[in-house]
């Protein structure tokens, strides 16, 4: 493509003499440029792209892209006030504009994302309509599956993705949108037809610092990139009016509002719901009427997802027989709720809740469910946002009969000091504490213990528990590996739960 005709795409830039050369890849890291790469140089959090121009034009950059100018620079330069706004947009255009005539709805919230997709998915089949769905576990198309990155790729990955996608066959695009990248920009130049806001709790502080810049970080979706233009001028945001923030965030679109809840005063609310074992069942509430629907999903916390994703179906004006289709047939989620099957009479759940508001609500649900005792095994991750730790080492002890304290990706930090963050949430409770070694098959243990070993810690959850007991695997669900240092190795919840019941004693 040609430089002139991405240059296009920014209003105001002015294009450099020789803008006619021809561009074939696009990238800001310039480990990655090759003959004829456009290539970005963007300021990050540690290292400032504009040093890496020189070895950019060394390894056959074809042109620049900068926020200021270089003066040295050998190839054609382009000057722009917001370097990842122009990355993103030029993005777009180089991968001609996959968004702008298919739909896009777009999923932000800290818990409940990944869900929403796949049940947003289900609707649109169920309508007749083939969707690609981006997000934490992969961005996927019938076969094509496209191996995640990010929850929310860089533009040029993303845009990359969405053209590949719909060489595949997508009609229309659900993706999950991360608060990095909004803030980053990275779905600039991504039309959205319906924006969702599912939630918003502690995560993330250790890059946004405080909830109140967490929250304008997703608020940009709605007031800033779902403002109706040519391309798209229907557009919606799905609030969850039953988050603290939906209010805040409502009054921030700058589209109309198609609100969800538990209340009648939204336009989309159940009437009457029974959660059981079995799921969620009863009749919901939208602006175009009433249906009864069954879900084999479990808990409070999916009746909410569920309405999200029926919100989204109202908004894309789908037909209500079709979003009663879709809900009824979706499930499960990989790594949410997810059971690991069994012949010992024991229900194992892996699940991803690595925040503690995930794990009371994933704890909340088991307990309107359990007979049995509950052992949770759970750990929180290293180099991320330490001040939840001893906030889901309380969540975890004071609703689990049994809390089993271990790693979970620990990254390069000690995991023992991990532990004993989580830990400090747990000792104010006055629960016995009791050590690994102590506890053997046939105790009915209540109180908690500390095995830094997740591959024993799940063996042991599972050796400890009887008929009845449910054994919940939290944080990491879907993840097949565990980073220790800098090095991933393969390590799969599900695979280490499958194999322990296999060593189990009948």
């Amino acid at each position: 493509m040609k430089l002139s005709h991405l240059i296009q795409s920014i209003p105001g830039i002015d294009s450099p003499d020789a803008a006619d050369i021809d561009i074939t890849f696009l990238t800001c890291d310039s480990r990655q440029v090759v003959a004829g790469t456009l290539f970005f140089a963007l300021r990050g959090a540690t290292v400032d792209g504009h040093d890496y121009i020189p070895q950019a034009i060394a390894a056959g950059a074809a042109a620049i892209v900068a926020e200021q100018p270089t003066l040295t620079a050998a190839v054609p330069e382009i000057v722009v006030p917001d370097g990842r706004l122009a990355m993103a947009r030029m993005a777009a255009c180089f991968n001609n504009d996959p968004t702008a005539s298919r739909p896009l709805i777009g999923i932000t919230g800290t818990n409940g994302k990944t869900t929403t997709t796949y049940l947003i998915e289900a609707i649109l089949a169920a309508a007749g309509i083939r969707s690609a769905v981006l997000g934490t576990i992969a961005y996927r198309c019938g076969s094509t599956i496209i191996p995640a990155s990010h929850t929310t790729p860089e533009s040029t990955e993303l845009q990359s993705a969405f053209r590949q996608l719909v060489e595949s066959g997508a009609e229309a695009f659900v993706m999950e949108v991360s608060s990095h990248a909004l803030e980053q920009k990275r779905v600039d130049g991504s039309h959205f037809d319906v924006a969702i806001f599912s939630n918003l709790t502690r995560d993330h502080l250790d890059y946004h610092l405080t909830m109140e810049h967490y929250l304008d970080a997703k608020a940009r979706l709605f007031s800033e990139l779902m403002i109706p233009d040519q391309c798209k001028p229907e557009r919606h945001a799905v609030i969850n009016m039953d988050d603290q923030y939906g209010a805040s965030m409502a009054a921030r679109a700058a589209c109309p509002v198609l609100s969800y809840g538990g209340s009648p005063e939204n336009d989309i609310y159940p009437v009457e719901v029974e959660l059981s074992v079995r799921g969620i069942s009863g009749c919901l509430h939208t602006p175009y009427g009433e249906f009864p629907f069954a879900s084999k999903l479990l808990g409070r916390f999916n009746l909410s997802n569920l309405l999200a994703a029926v919100a989204a179906g109202v908004a894309l004006k789908l037909p209500l027989q079709a979003i009663k289709a879709g809900i009824e047939g979706h499930a499960t989620v990989p790594g949410r709720m997810e059971r690991v099957e069994n012949s010992h009479g024991i229900t194992c759940l892996v699940d991803y809740a690595h925040t503690g508001d995930a794990l009371q609500n994933v704890l909340t649900t088991i307990k309107e469910i359990a007979t049995g005792r509950i052992i949770t095994v759970f750990g929180c991750g290293g180099d991320r946002d330490n001040g939840k730790r001893p906030i889901m080492g309380a969540i975890a002890a004071r609703m689990s009969d049994l809390a089993i304290v271990t790693s979970d990706n620990p990254r390069t930090e000690d995991p023992f000091v991990i532990l004993q963050q989580v830990k400090a949430g747990i000792t104010p409770l006055g629960l016995r504490e009791y050590q690994a070694e102590e506890l053997a098959a046939g105790d009915k243990a209540c109180g908690y213990t500390v095995l830094e070993d997740r591959r024993g810690a799940i063996r042991l959850a599972i050796k400890l528990a009887q008929p009845g007991d449910i054994v919940l695997l939290a944080g990491k669900g879907h993840e097949d590996y565990q980073i220790i240092g800098t090095t991933k190795h393969h390590f799969d919840d599900r695979e280490e739960a499958a194999a322990a019941f296999r060593e189990r004693t009948p």
